[in-house]
């Protein structure tokens, strides 16, 4: 049953007018922060509004031509549609958004970060632009959100507004803009065109299984259905970073930490993923996409979902592999956004139910695990300034919470127990199993990618709670030269940089004497990719550090080089008292990355940094338990089931009874 309603539209609409009260309230931090913090409640109250009587079978809409009579193009409508596939995003990007106003403003305050006016409208006008792709009703609407996502979040990502931030921008809207602009809208002319050859006439509004229209066309001009399915999923892969459309994701990690963890861990990527969702269960469907094979020479026909499925197994084991080499935390974070991106691509193009419940659960299992290690990064950056894994040694004393909660966020992203991303991947591999044949080359890229999750993810715990700060295992998948740096220790007189010995004269590690080595006990490697460097103000080279009596003279963070802009007259001394008691701990804004001299401060776990940041950290990592423990109590697993029902046409009870051959006969009959 469909509802004609205002509601889609107010949802997407909110954080556009807050965009506008946002950059009004300039003067007055808190006034502007607070906007953030209505407009996400009230957008997430919108969307809950719609959720009792979407589970039930309402789809509400909004039409631009039957509200406003105005006909947007020849033949195409402007739909906003609450489904249950778009409540799914909207419903995950509207909660998350309101702990993510908190933390940024503690972020943001802590760093006393430039530009923060333009910050918090841009990140408003990003939300807009995300619940617009939820809530879209066809092709067109979705791929007018699509632009208009990459374009309100370039301002986030070249924020910091050095060479590297601009470079970084320019690269994130060449992929996402241009590239993936252009697939989309080629894919998109295409289905219109083939759906214009039917009796039913042209259409791109998405339709549960498939657009019935498309699956009669193809019969007729099959190789341009498949051209419209490939450049389809390629134009969303680009925001899904599917390789080899990827690199620009590890680079807009410039961004502050909230854009990287909301906007590049839940919305921007995420956009992606629910595209080709939307393509596969919604556009094309399972039935169409297995009845329209690919002729391969020397192998014979193959369905569309296989090349799919190869790419997003590679896309997940390689990403894997390189963030094991990545030193810089929120790089390695990034790679591992891009395989994990990849276990969504995977699970919805095996066209098994289990699969597609799988993949469609692991959108919000992976936000709410990678939303917790993007703000734990961000909280361990603003506290001490350091950014680097190999410099972590020992800070689980300094900060116990936050590292707590990264153990639960990379427990999630390996798929341990109890945790939200061992349901997903549950039954991803339970629906590749039941598939058989060669799938089982998928269930095996599940089960490496896990391995090597943990393989990545757990140095970093390991390192924060289990080594201290003058005594450190070599980590030669980290460190270049092979076998670790001299002064990665096993024992007292054992180095590890081929057998050479510390020099008797130079003491042991924690003597006074080498007080004049870096205070990890290491120097930062640099990443292996080349041309690769930290923002201007973080990531200064241990081994060129200055004396601590020079670095306040050549050396400077975002606090020191760029005012607030809310630092303005007649509101300057608020924000001062403010930024002057912001933790004023003494281990901090005195080093540049790394452990300071003497070691880190033990912190207890309420005292490590601000309520407005430790408030969103604890409650993001309890809500990826709650989804692990308690799945069948989480709305979002309701809204897959749905999903799944809607796109085969069965109740779950039924399709959980049925063989992979007897489905695909039920749908294709």
């Amino acid at each position: 049953m469909t509802e004609e309603s205002i509601l889609p539209l107010a949802a997407v609409l909110v954080s556009a007018v807050a965009m506008v009260l946002i950059i009004a309230s300039y003067r007055y931090p808190n006034v502007r922060e607070g906007w953030s913090v209505l407009a996400a409640l009230a957008k997430f109250g919108i969307i809950l509004s719609m959720l009792p009587d979407v589970l039930d079978g309402t789809t509400y809409y909004w039409s631009l031509q039957e509200s406003l009579g105005i006909e947007f193009l020849a033949g195409i409508d402007f739909v906003l549609r609450a489904d249950p596939l778009g409540m799914l995003f909207a419903l995950l990007a509207s909660f998350l958004w309101i702990f993510t106003s908190f933390y940024a403003a503690g972020y943001m305050r802590g760093l006393d970060e430039h530009a923060q006016t333009r910050f918090f409208a841009s990140f408003a006008a990003s939300l807009s632009a995300a619940l617009g792709i939820a809530f879209a009703g066809n092709l067109v609407t979705i791929f007018i959100f699509y632009e208009l996502l990459s374009l309100v979040t370039y301002p986030l990502v070249a924020h910091n507004e050095d060479d590297e931030a601009r470079i970084a921008g320019r690269k994130y809207l060449t992929y996402t803009f241009f590239g993936g602009g252009v697939f989309l809208l080629a894919g998109t002319v295409l289905t219109y065109w083939l759906t214009s050859m039917t009796a039913d006439g042209a259409t791109t509004a998405f339709e549960s299984g498939g657009i019935d229209a498309l699956a009669e066309a193809a019969q007729a001009e099959p190789v341009f259905a498949q051209a419209a399915f490939f450049l389809l999923i390629a134009g969303f892969g680009v925001k899904a970073a599917v390789m080899p459309l990827h690199s620009w994701l590890a680079d807009a990690m410039v961004a502050p930490t909230p854009v990287s963890g909301l906007l590049h861990a839940v919305a921007v990527v995420k956009s992606g993923a629910f595209g080709v969702a939307r393509v596969i269960l919604e556009v094309f469907g399972p039935g169409l996409i297995h009845d329209l094979p690919l002729n391969v020479p020397g192998i014979g026909e193959v369905g569309l979902n296989v090349p799919v499925a190869i790419l997003a197994a590679f896309t997940l084991t390689a990403a894997s592999i390189i963030a094991l080499r990545k030193d810089h935390l929120k790089r390695r974070l990034a790679f591992s956004t891009t395989a994990q991106l990849s276990y969504i691509v995977l699970g919805l193009s095996m066209l098994h139910p289990f699969a597609i419940l799988g993949a469609l659960f692991h959108i919000p299992a992976h936000a709410f695990g990678k939303l917790t290690l993007f703000f734990c990064a961000g909280a361990v950056h603003v506290e001490t300034h350091t950014d680097y894994v190999s410099e972590m040694a020992g800070i689980g004393k300094r900060m116990p919470l936050t590292m707590s909660a990264f153990a639960i966020g990379a427990a999630g992203m390996a798929g341990m127990p109890l945790i939200a991303g061992f349901v997903s991947k549950f039954y991803m591999l339970i629906g590749s199993a039941d598939v058989g044949g060669g799938y089982w080359l998928f269930a095996s890229a599940l089960i490496l990618s896990g391995i090597l999750n943990i393989a990545y993810l757990w140095p970093v715990v390991y390192t924060a709670f289990f080594e201290s700060e003058d005594r450190h295992d070599a980590k030669p998948l980290l460190e270049f030269p092979p076998g670790g740096k001299r002064e990665s220790y096993f024992g007292e007189e054992v180095a590890t940089d081929g057998g050479n010995p510390v020099d008797e004269d130079e003491g042991a590690a924690g003597d006074d004497e080498t007080d004049d080595k870096p205070p990890s006990g290491q120097p930062r490697p640099a990443d292996d990719d080349a041309g690769e460097t930290e923002a201007a103000g973080a990531g200064t080279p241990l081994e060129s550090e200055p004396d601590a009596d020079e670095a306040d003279d050549d050396y400077e963070y975002a606090v020191d080089k760029y005012p607030s802009d809310a630092d303005v007259p007649g509101n300057r001394g608020a924000h001062a008292d403010h930024a002057e008691g912001h933790h004023d701990h003494g281990d901090h804004h005195d080093h540049h990355g790394g452990a300071p001299p003497g070691g880190w401060t033990r912190h207890s776990p309420f005292s490590e940094s601000t309520w407005l940041m430790l408030m969103p950290i604890t409650v993001i990592a309890v809500g990826a338990v709650t989804l692990g423990v308690i799945p069948d109590y989480a709305v979002f697993l309701d809204l897959v089931i749905y999903i799944v029902e809607g796109v085969f046409g069965m109740e779950w009870s039924e399709l959980s009874a049925l063989s992979h051959e007897e489905i695909l006969a039920e749908v294709l009959a």
